[in-house]
């Protein structure tokens, strides 16, 4: 199909700019032509072109209006361009305000489009429509949005644009198409010469990002979390990239708790981490158990001792970890077959005094480079009863054995997992090979590390056992429930971890990126409030001040009317902090909100401020004055409040594998001041997100009860500087 563009009569096969669906159709093997030309041909010599166009159907139809040639192009190829309706509002848009070059007006419209792609891969529905594919070839057009793109100011948007890019090429070529026909095109203009016409390029839908033999509707991807602890930021990455990639491609995504080591396993851990999935908004097509799978891999295993490719090892395990190192083979590897097997299903099963001391090896090559193939220990015996299977099983399979098993049985297509895994990826091959298992493809992705952060459940365990920790939501935790109870939201979450995307590169953050996003996300609707440190507030007596105290009714954001209204009390006492009340007699300030004030008296004890006396000046002029100060009503309405702040547990930014955390533990890590807030606090519930003006957001931990304190944990906005130099 080609789309003909003719200027002083000579013309050149091009995809407009917002006719990028023109590619697509023409990817898909559907043999229609359209002519097409420009109405005005002076938009050839610009970098954007802006001209109407000229669309001649088949039947003699004629679009002169870009949305109607986009309209009927989505009606009459509706196999590739899908939700014609709902797509039209979006193109309409795309065509209007993103060819814009004032960054200015740009930029909200930008903003409402990063709010709307948060939780979404595509703007309408699951898969590519018109209004993706309008929106993308105006922004790829828009020679500002390059910048602007690579910056991820937006980067909700600049995920999209790029996951569009990347995972269908289509996108890509036919904006190297385009260039590469107007720049004929404008040859041919200039010169009046005849440019060859471009030859027709048929490419096939992508729909890999990287995933091997993915299809659409095929797709199977696993979170296999262990229930030994609670979930945390580098497992919250794992659950959502797969839940995307099963989405993206129509598929299913499984949970399934990889339940083999009792000796760690609680039900308290496996219950709290489907409610942070939840929370997450992540939710399965089903949860399994590897415990399910117990006799199907015990049978496996058998199979395996049978065709002589593994035996049961008593050897020592420091012994055994040293032959491993140095690639000497154990004295157990020629054993019988039907030693092994007397060994494995008497001896083992049933956790007697020789089974302790066994377990079952893989024979594959106790001599290979890759330390993960020699002969890894597959099977282990363990007499704790499992908190779902009882004591029926004396002994568990290795994680390096149970999930390419499970992986094949449950007919997962994808298995997506950290790069720390890469050794032992020939592992998980072999052991599926062995057994004769439909093999699963895998696909590495990169962890994330935060600087002075541990992700080690093991060692979080410690801290929690140790006491410096009041649980698994402790807010200076790196869990799924502390940083959401320490003020991050489901939104900034995600929004960080589909930035990162599915890298295969091992990051080293530092938290206040992912906080910046967070702040992205709660400053549109966080209502404002007041606060003054109780500790040496300055007392203000406004000499020409109100009589009595009168409360209006003031909007809780100023940009957000929708966020509602707030009660304010004004009188002639009110409260400022120390920090604010370096003031000289005669000095003019703004008191935020309400207007101009006139110092005439100041009254200090050596440095500290004991009280000020001031008069209204409200006919003053905000905007000459240098500082605007919070100050609140010094009334019996104020609410006392707890203020909180956390550090980071540890002090050194990256540990080395050398060293020991616990020589790295931050002395002290929660503060607390005591203020007064105005009276809007004490309606406050748990886990609202507000922000007191000049002092930052925080998150209510405890709301306000009568004679007892509010208690609200500030939330770091990815400038905040610890007590110990680093970002929180």
């Amino acid at each position: 199909m080609s789309f003909k563009l003719t200027v002083a009569g000579k013309s050149a096969t091009i995809p407009y700019p917002t006719l990028i669906s023109v590619f697509f159709i023409n990817s898909s093997d559907i043999d229609v032509s359209i002519p097409v030309e420009f109405v005005d041909d002076k938009s050839v010599d610009s970098k954007t072109p802006t001209a109407a166009i000229k669309l001649v159907t088949p039947g003699g139809e004629t679009f002169i209006d870009q949305l109607d040639a986009l309209d009927y192009l989505a009606q009459t190829f509706s196999q590739v361009l899908l939700e014609k309706s709902k797509s039209q509002e979006w193109t309409k848009l795309a065509l209007e305000k993103f060819y814009t070059k004032n960054f200015k007006d740009l930029a909200t419209d930008l903003e409402k489009l990063d709010a709307h792609l948060n939780f979404r891969s595509y703007i309408i529905g699951y898969q590519v429509t018109l209004a993706d594919i309008a929106l993308w070839g105006v922004l790829r057009a828009n020679p500002i949005m390059a910048s602007v793109l690579k910056s991820e100011t937006y980067p909700n948007v600049s995920r999209w644009y790029n996951f569009l890019a990347q995972s269908d090429s289509r996108f890509d070529k036919s904006a190297e198409l385009l260039t590469n026909s107007l720049n004929e095109l404008r040859k041919a203009a200039k010169n009046a010469k005849a440019s060859a016409g471009g030859k027709k390029e048929t490419h096939k839908a992508s729909f890999e990002i990287d995933l091997p033999g993915a299809e659409v509707g095929k797709v199977v991807t696993r979170f296999p979390p262990e229930p030994s602890g609670y979930l945390h930021i580098g497992h919250a990455k794992a659950a959502i990239l797969n839940e995307y990639f099963a989405h993206a491609y129509k598929g299913k995504l499984i949970i399934r708790f990889d339940d083999t080591n009792p000796t760690k396993e609680k039900v308290e851990f496996q219950d709290s981490i489907i409610e942070d999935l939840q929370l997450l908004g992540i939710k399965g097509d089903r949860i399994t158990y590897s415990s399910d799978y117990f006799q199907d891999m015990y049978e496996l295993a058998v199979k395996l001792i049978k065709d002589g490719k593994a035996y049961c090892d008593d050897t020592p395990s420091e012994k055994m970890r040293e032959e491993r190192m140095v690639g000497d083979a154990s004295a157990r590897r020629d054993r019988s077959v039907e030693e092994n097997l007397r060994i494995f299903t008497e001896e083992m099963k049933n956790g007697t005094e020789e089974g302790l001391k066994n377990c079952l090896r893989a024979k594959i090559d106790y001599k290979a480079l890759n330390k993960a193939l020699r002969d890894p220990v597959i099977y282990r015996c363990n007499l704790t009863p499992h908190h779902r299977t009882g004591t029926e099983w004396k002994m568990y399979p290795i994680y390096d054995f149970c999930v390419p098993v499970v992986d094949s049985i449950e007919g997962v297509t994808h298995s997506l997992r950290t790069n720390e895994y890469r050794d032992r990826n020939p592992q998980y091959e072999w052991i599926q090979k062995a057994l004769n298992l439909r093999p699963v493809a895998i696909w590495d992705f990169g962890r994330v590390n935060f600087v002075r952060t541990l992700l080690s459940k093991r060692k979080l365990q410690w801290f929690v056992d140790k006491n410096y920790v009041s649980n698994w939501d402790d807010p200076r935790f790196p869990t799924v429930r502390g940083v959401r109870r320490r003020g991050m939201t489901v939104e900034g979450l995600r929004n960080f971890i589909m930035a990162q995307g599915p890298s295969k590169n091992i990051i080293n953050l530092d938290w206040s990126v992912i906080w910046a996003l967070n702040k992205k996300v709660i400053d549109p609707v966080a209502p404002r409030f007041t606060a003054v440190e109780a500790e040496n507030a300055v007392p203000v007596k406004l000499l020409n001040g109100p009589s009595e105290p009168y409360t209006e009714s003031k909007p809780k954001h100023k940009k957000n009317p929708d966020v509602g209204t707030k009660s304010v009390i004004f009188a002639n006492q009110v409260l400022i902090d120390q920090a604010d009340a370096d003031l000289t007699e005669g000095e003019e300030v703004t008191f935020m909100d309400w207007g101009n004030v006139i110092v005439s008296k100041v009254v200090k004890e050596g440095d500290v401020v004991k009280s000020v006396e001031a008069n209204l000046h409200l006919e003053g002029d905000f905007r000459k004055t240098s500082k605007k100060l919070t100050w609140l009503a010094n009334t019996k309405d104020k609410i006392n409040v707890d203020l909180a702040d956390f550090d980071h547990l540890i002090t050194k930014d990256k540990l080395e594998e050398e060293d020991n955390f616990e020589d790295f533990i931050t002395p002290e890590t929660e503060f607390h001041t005591k203020a007064f807030a105005d009276l809007n606090i004490a309606k406050l519930k748990s886990g609202d997100i507000i922000q007191f003006e000049r002092k930052g957001y925080y998150r209510v931990d405890v709301p306000y009860e009568e004679g007892k304190s509010a208690v609200l944990f500030s939330i770091p906005d990815g400038k905040t500087v610890s007590r110990y130099g680093a970002k929180k």
